[in-house]
């Protein structure tokens, strides 16, 4: 199934996003291998750094690009559907086509990732009179 940024935008629910979203993928699974050196070059280039900069503004700096989830620490671009080493060698348009990214906290990344929901941010609910719970 192919996901999109503008099919992930719709869901307006944060967790909802993150389930959309989520890869299910395996720690210490190897993504690029010994070819780790091409995604590294990839993110160096001027052209990425562009383009990064772009889906910060459309996201407007919000985790999943939801409203209220500031991004705080270093801001990730992730791949929706990921890409591989061939898609970067063969200049893939996937690699920078706007609907294949979204923005995202290294928690959320590496939740969406490993499917780890623990790194997500705790769910606040509004307090109500008798209420008796400490959230």
């Amino acid at each position: 199934m192919i996901k999109t940024y503008s099919e992930a935008i719709a869901i307006p629910d944060y967790y909802e996003r993150y389930q959309y979203l989520k890869l299910q993928g395996t720690v210490g699974e190897e993504t690029f291998g010994s070819l780790r050196f091409l995604n590294q070059k990839l993110y160096d280039s001027d052209e990425w750094k562009e383009f990064r900069r772009k889906v910060i503004l459309r996201d407007n700096g919000n985790d999943m690009a939801v409203d209220g989830f500031n991004i705080s620490c270093r801001a990730i671009v992730h791949h929706i559907n990921p890409i591989t080493a061939e898609d970067i060698i063969n200049k893939n348009p996937k690699v920078f086509d706007l609907e294949n990214v979204i923005l995202v906290s290294h928690n959320t990344h590496e939740a969406i990732h490993y499917g780890n929901e623990s790194l997500l941010p705790i769910e606040y609910k509004e307090r109500e009179p008798g209420d008796t719970l400490l959230w």
